[in-house]
C-alpha cells in the first residue's frame, strides 16, 4: 500500500465536532434567537447531547472545518458558545 492510499483511510482523521452555548433567554427575542441557533445546528446534521451541548461526527478534517465555519456564521450576537 503507498502512501497517499494509507493516508486516506487513516482512522484518526476523523473527529466529532462539539459546540457548548450558554445563551441568554430573558426576553421573547432571546428564546426565539436561541431557539433558532438550537434549529439551525439541528439542519446541520448536529445531534442534541445535552440541551445546550451539540455533536456531530465528521468523517475527515476538512468535513469538520465546514461545519465549524457553518456553525460560526450563524452564531447569535449575545451569549457565550465555544466550539471543539
Amino acid at each position: 500500500m503507498n502512501q497517499s492510499n494509507f493516508s486516506r483511510l487513516n482512522q484518526y482523521r476523523s473527529m466529532w465536532v462539539l459546540v457548548f452555548f450558554d445563551l441568554p433567554t430573558e426576553t421573547l427575542t432571546e428564546r426565539k434567537t436561541a431557539a433558532r441557533f438550537r434549529k439551525n445546528l439541528l439542519n446541520d446534521g448536529f445531534a442534541m447531547f445535552q440541551f445546550s451541548i451539540y455533536m456531530r461526527f465528521s468523517a475527515s478534517r476538512e468535513n469538520a472545518a465546514v461545519h465549524i465555519k457553518r456553525t460560526k456564521n450563524m452564531l447569535p450576537k449575545k451569549g457565550k458558545v465555544c466550539i471543539m
